[in-house]
């Protein structure tokens, strides 16, 4: 079957979790600096999730033009990934509620480690269904990068507990691993 509606459809979606994300974004309850810098850690939580949203979709959007054909497995992975991203605008607005604290931000680690599986989820059903030699199978290799993104979120969750501070500077780390456009699919796919 055709890609379009499932991207079209991921489009929609995603446009939504930003729109939710910044809708929770509240204004400083004052006139002041300190007013300002009291809403700084919400305001950096968003600024780090739409980065994060955002490099979810890019990726997403690379690999649907590397791809030929979808089937029934695609679509669902498709939504088990999209499942775990609607969720991340309920747990900065729970870290926002509560401060950097251990339990919100470990399950801001869960929700992004189970969107990468959801995405590692969809690669690999992309990949069976249009074949090992496929320009995707191809272009990810042994998806170096996506693993080691993994693993940083997975050892994220459980250093919340000791410092979240940690877990965050984690967060940030895999971000900037990823904000530099995957090359990979680039690389394979002709215009």
């Amino acid at each position: 079957m055709g890609k379009g509606r499932m991207e079209a459809f991921t489009d929609g979606v995603i446009a939504i979790i930003i729109t939710i994300m910044v809708l929770e974004v509240k204004v400083p309850q004052g006139a002041d600096v300190a007013a300002l810098q009291a809403s700084l850690p919400v305001f950096l939580a968003y600024v780090l999730s739409y980065i994060n949203v955002g490099i979810f979709w890019n990726n997403h959007h690379h690999m649907l033009h590397a791809t030929e054909r979808i089937d029934g497995r695609v679509l669902w992975a498709n939504l088990f990934l999209l499942f775990w991203l609607s969720l991340v605008p309920f747990v900065i607005r729970w870290m926002g509620e509560t401060g950097l604290t251990a339990l919100p931000t470990a399950a801001y680690g869960v929700v992004l480690a189970m969107a990468a599986i959801g995405y590692t989820l969809l690669q690999g059903a992309i990949v069976a269904c249009s074949g090992r030699t496929s320009t995707l199978a191809a272009a990810v290799g042994s998806d170096l990068k996506g693993k080691l993104s993994l693993g940083i979120y997975i050892a994220a969750i459980p250093l919340a507990f000791v410092s979240p501070w940690i877990a965050a500077a984690l967060y940030v780390v895999v971000a900037l691993i990823w904000f530099v456009p995957d090359r990979r699919i680039e690389s394979v796919v002709k215009p």
